[in-house]
C-alpha cells in the first residue's frame, strides 16, 4: 500500500488566526470566552430561580456539554453546575474519563460507574440544591430518578437555545473552520462526481476532504435523479446504492464540524448534461430566493419580513419541502421557517440580532413533488445586512 502524504491546510484557505486554531493539539477557546458563557448560565439561572444546573448529553448529542467545558460529548455526560463552585462532570464509560480530565476546562471529572444519575443527586445534596435546572438530553427515567429527590426541577433547554443563538467573535471563528471544511467537500464533488459512482461513493469524496484536518461527519445529505425523468425532490438522510448517470441531477446538504461547530453548505450538480428547462427553473428560483432572503437579513429583522421576501418561490408557481431558514451554529435552532404554502408551524417571536448564524437554504420543488434543487448556506446577521462564512461558488454546478 503506497504511503500516504500529510494533507496540507493551506487548500483549506484559511486566514493564518484560524489556521493557528486548527493546529492546535486540542483547539480551546480563550479563558475569557469560556468565562463569559459560564456567567452567561449564572444570569440564566437567576433569572428562573435555579440555584443549580444539570447540563447533560448523551449518545453524542447535547452541544451544553462542549460550549461549557470544551469536551465534545461521547456516550453520557452530566455536568452539575452553580457558579460558585467548580463544575462537577460525570463521565459514563471509565476509559474516556482521563481524556475528558484533559480537555475539559477547569472542571472535574469523575467516573459516574454506570450510576450517573445516584452521583448527581448526591452532589447536588452535597451542594445544597433546593431547586434544580436541566439543559440537554436527559431521558425520562433519569428524570424520575432525579424527581424523586428534587421534585421542582426546570426545564431550561429554550433558554439554553436562546442564549445560543447569538454567537462570541470566538465562536464565529470556529464556525469559519467548520464552513472551509464544508466547502473542501464541494470542491472535492466538483472535482470527482461523474457517471458509474453510487451515493455511497458521494459520501466517501465528501468526508475524504476534510477528515485529514480533524474535521468530522454531522451530515451529508444527497440526493440523485434522472433530470428527464425525476423522482427525487429533496437529499436523502441516508444513501442509495444508486448508480449516477449523465443526465442526472445530484444536490446536497453537507455539514463538515469543527468539533461542535459545522458549516452547512447545499449545493445542485448536473452530471455529463446541460439542465432541462425544469430544472434551470427551478434552480433560478432558488437563488433568487436565497437572495431575496438575505437581502432583507439585518438586525431587526421579522420573521414576517424573511417570509415575505420568500414569495418569489410561490409567485414562479413552485413550493418548498425543507425548511427556507434555520438557526445554527452549536444545534439546530429556531427560529425554524418555511414559506407561505409549506409553513413550519407559527412564525417564532425573534427579529434578527448582530452575530447570530443562520442557515438559509431554499430547497425549491415543483407542484408534483417529483423534481427538485437546493442551494444555500450558513451566514452570520452584521451590523448592516449579512455576511456567507462560506466560500464555495454558487450557480448550478456541472460535474462529469
Amino acid at each position: 500500500m503506497p504511503r500516504l502524504k500529510p494533507a496540507d491546510p493551506a487548500r483549506l484557505g484559511l486566514a493564518p488566526h484560524l489556521r493557528a486554531i486548527l493546529d492546535q493539539p486540542f483547539p480551546r477557546f480563550s479563558d475569557a470566552e469560556m468565562l463569559r458563557r459560564r456567567q452567561a448560565l449564572v444570569d440564566v439561572m437567576r433569572k428562573h430561580d435555579v440555584d443549580q444546573l444539570l447540563v447533560c448529553g448523551e449518545q453524542r448529542a447535547g452541544t451544553g456539554i462542549s460550549w461549557l467545558t470544551g469536551w465534545v460529548t461521547t456516550s453520557e455526560q452530566i455536568i452539575v453546575f452553580d457558579g460558585r463552585e467548580q463544575p462537577k462532570m460525570f463521565v459514563e464509560w471509565v476509559n474516556h474519563a482521563p481524556l475528558a480530565k484533559q480537555i475539559a476546562w477547569q472542571c472535574e471529572v469523575e467516573w459516574s460507574e454506570h450510576r450517573s444519575v445516584e452521583k448527581v443527586v448526591a452532589e447536588l445534596k452535597r451542594r445544597g440544591a433546593r431547586r434544580v435546572g436541566i439543559m440537554g438530553v436527559f431521558n425520562f427515567g433519569k428524570y424520575r430518578k432525579l424527581a424523586t429527590a428534587f421534585p421542582d426541577v426546570v426545564d431550561l433547554n429554550p433558554a439554553y437555545s436562546r442564549m445560543r443563538l447569538t454567537k462570541s467573535e470566538e465562536e464565529i471563528d470556529w464556525l469559519r473552520i467548520g464552513a472551509a471544511f464544508s466547502d473542501a467537500s464541494i470542491a472535492a464533488l466538483s472535482e470527482g462526481l461523474c457517471d458509474g459512482l453510487n451515493e455511497r461513493d458521494l459520501g466517501d469524496i465528501a468526508e475524504r476532504a476534510y477528515a485529514p484536518f480533524g474535521g468530522v461527519t454531522m451530515l451529508h445529505y444527497f440526493g440523485v435523479t434522472s433530470m428527464a425523468a425525476p423522482d427525487c425532490y429533496i437529499p436523502r438522510q441516508h444513501p442509495m446504492n444508486r448508480i449516477v448517470r449523465d443526465g442526472d441531477c445530484v444536490f446536497t446538504e453537507i455539514t463538515g464540524s469543527f468539533w461542535d461547530y459545522g458549516g452547512q453548505v447545499l449545493r445542485t450538480f448536473a452530471v455529463g448534461a446541460e439542465p432541462p428547462a425544469l430544472y434551470r427553473d427551478l434552480h433560478d428560483t432558488a437563488e433568487a430566493t436565497y437572495d431575496a432572503v438575505t437581502g432583507v437579513m439585518r438586525p431587526g429583522c421579522t420573521m414576517d419580513e424573511i417570509v415575505d421576501a420568500a414569495s418569489v418561490i410561490e409567485a414562479r408557481g413552485f413550493t418548498i419541502c425543507d425548511d427556507l431558514v434555520h438557526g445554527f451554529g452549536g444545534g439546530y435552532f429556531q427560529p425554524i421557517l418555511g414559506s407561505r404554502s409549506r409553513p413550519a408551524g407559527p412564525l417564532p417571536d425573534i427579529v434578527l440580532a448582530e452575530n447570530m448564524t443562520m442557515v438559509v437554504q431554499p430547497n425549491v420543488i415543483d407542484r408534483a413533488r417529483t423534481a427538485g434543487v437546493q442551494v444555500g448556506e450558513l451566514v452570520r446577521i452584521t451590523a448592516t445586512g449579512f455576511e456567507s462564512l462560506h466560500r464555495a461558488p454558487r450557480g448550478f454546478l456541472r460535474a462529469g
